[in-house]
């Protein structure tokens, strides 16, 4: 057991819990409230001033000076997050060859210097988590607290994976030896040259995630920060480069699929990706190896993600549950919860407390410190929130919402939290993801039904269960096929899952691997086993 300290903060030993960042929970828990709320207005004030910041591409250690893509910020058009690198299929390939000439170098460094540098990117993070949080609100329109979450998750990824190195020692380890004269050792290498996609709705936290796990295991990486809201990845960028991340090592295009990805994922020389988006894009990634045999790819593509309400639960923490898991983050999450069960004869009563807390949440600038739910991402997600809600209304019961929200807000993106009761089983939306605010209600007559028709989908990330009856709990826990399953969490009943806790794994079409993100069998993904023998 041993206690090590870098950049002024000490990390306990590896034997002990390890804890999670939660600023506004440690803050809130201290008296220091009033601070953070200071702390994050004046980090927007600054963010808002800037009038939008240049990000080119980083290739080899050089910034990439070609095309540029205006970002504008889904919480109001007239405010511009900064201009992008407009990246091509010659610049991903300058990025993959750049890779492969690092990869000898950064490999051969010893693992733990790598940690190290993932320890100083975490502190310098950590000093600047307001900006950074606020960055996170003006580009994917996150609330102040769901956008601190966020950069809280960021810096616990780069220190629960570097923990996870030092736990297992590099990952090598010494085996009993068939024979006496031999020594012999299994060791995870990593592949070579990986590509990290990324995705909108956390931009900064899994985008950290996934790079940093391959880094830290040797790999090198070409990042591609989405499109829709490429700042935070471009600013963990930077860091890492602060951190003391080698030329080469690491290199960011952004720029459309289309052109950046498809050259990324279709490169021969590319060992690895890792991806998190939709289910289609990382489908094809999968059925299409640019070269003869497999190679990893870690997927993560959402899902449909039911809650089931049974007579015996507390209602009232059910129905806090269920609506953060709906309505957080505007339903853009990968668990957000888009379906609920309940059992027939408490349905009515349940869903008129989940249209009262939907009709309470503040729809609104999620700069403004009483908002809940923002704008959603684009202008095409808001359109098809229209489209769908209209479907609800022809087939089912517009409980509350099925609207845009204007009023001062007509140049973002925002919509009104949604629950439909009464569609059909079988209905487009309660078997389509959506990833927006809407939430679908259904009755249930008995447990078994319930946890059948929950099952009864592609998918397979997050599910919970609100109950007074422990049996009826394992019960669930033992037949739901889902990755990440909950009962009776009223902070989220299929959200939130965290860090070194809960790892975030989905089952069926919603993962690849089958391993989760945040636990002790990801980073193992990014290495191959090599068995050595020394004969003495």
């Amino acid at each position: 057991m041993f206690i090590f300290i870098e950049s002024g903060r000490t990390f306990g030993a590896l034997d002990m819990p390890f804890m999670n960042e939660e600023t506004y929970e440690r803050e809130a828990s201290e008296g220091g409230e009033a601070a953070f709320h200071t702390a994050y207005e004046r980090a927007a004030e600054e963010v808002l001033s800037s009038g939008g910041t240049e990000h080119p591409n980083h290739i080899g250690g050089r910034a990439a000076r070609g095309k540029m893509f205006k970002d504008l910020s889904p919480t109001d058009e007239s405010r511009v997050v900064g201009t992008f690198g407009l990246g091509n299929a010659d610049e991903a390939r300058e990025a993959v060859r750049s890779c492969r000439e690092a990869f000898p170098s950064w490999s051969g460094t010893d693992w733990m210097e790598r940690v190290r540098i993932f320890e100083r990117a975490a502190g310098i993070m950590r000093e600047r988590k307001y900006e950074l949080a606020a960055s996170l609100t003006l580009d994917n329109g996150k609330n102040r607290h769901e956008a601190m979450g966020e950069v809280d998750e960021a810096i616990d990824f780069m220190e629960y994976y570097g923990r996870e190195m030092r736990r297992n020692d590099g990952y090598e380890v010494a085996r009993d030896a068939p024979y006496p004269d031999e020594e012999v050792r299994l060791k995870l290498r990593p592949y070579g040259v990986w590509a990290v996609i990324c995705p909108f709705n956390f931009p900064l936290s899994i985008t950290a995630g996934m790079t940093t796990a391959a880094l830290i295991t040797g790999n090198t990486v070409v990042l591609k920060p989405t499109s829709s809201a490429p700042l935070p990845a471009c600013q963990f960028f930077d860091v890492m480069v602060e951190a003391g991340m080698p030329p080469g090592a690491l290199n960011l295009v952004a720029g459309p699929g289309e052109g950046v990805g498809d050259a990324l994922v279709g490169n021969k020389d590319v060992d690895g990706v890792v991806f998190t988006g939709s289910q289609s894009v990382g489908e094809s990634i999968m059925r299409n190896p640019p070269r003869p045999g497999q190679r990893p790819v870690i997927a993560e593509m959402g899902s449909k993600n039911p809650i089931i309400v049974t007579a015996s639960a507390d209602l009232e923490a059910a129905a806090d549950g269920v609506a953060a898991s709906a309505f957080g983050y505007s339903g853009q999450k990968c668990s957000a919860c888009s379906r609920v069960y309940v059992e027939s004869s408490v349905k009515d009563r349940f869903t008129d407390m989940l249209v009262e807390r939907a009709e309470e949440m503040a729809v609104g600038d999620p700069f403004d410190k009483g908002t809940y739910m923002g704008p959603v991402i684009t202008r095409k997600a808001m359109d098809d929130f229209v489209k769908w809600s209209e479907l609800g209304r022809r087939d089912g019961r517009v409980r509350v919402g099925g609207r845009r929200v204007e009023g001062g807000l007509s140049h973002g993106y925002y919509v009104a939290p949604t629950i439909i009761d009464g569609l059909p089983e079988g209905h487009e939306l309660m078997r389509r993801e959506l990833f927006v605010p809407i939430l679908c209600v259904q009755g249930f007559g008995s447990l078994d039904d319930a946890i059948r028709r929950a099952n009864d989908t592609e998918f397979g990330l997050t599910a919970g269960i609100f109950t007074g009856s422990e049996a009826e709990a394992e019960s669930f826990f033992d037949r739901a096929d889902f990755g990440v399953v909950y009962a009776n969490r009223r902070r989220g009943g299929t959200t939130g899952a965290m860090v070194g806790g809960q790892s975030f794994v989905g089952w069926k079409a919603s993962g690849s691997t089958g391993k989760g993100t945040g636990g002790p069998h990801y980073l193992p993904q990014f290495m191959r086993e090599q068995s050595r023998t020394m004969v003495r």
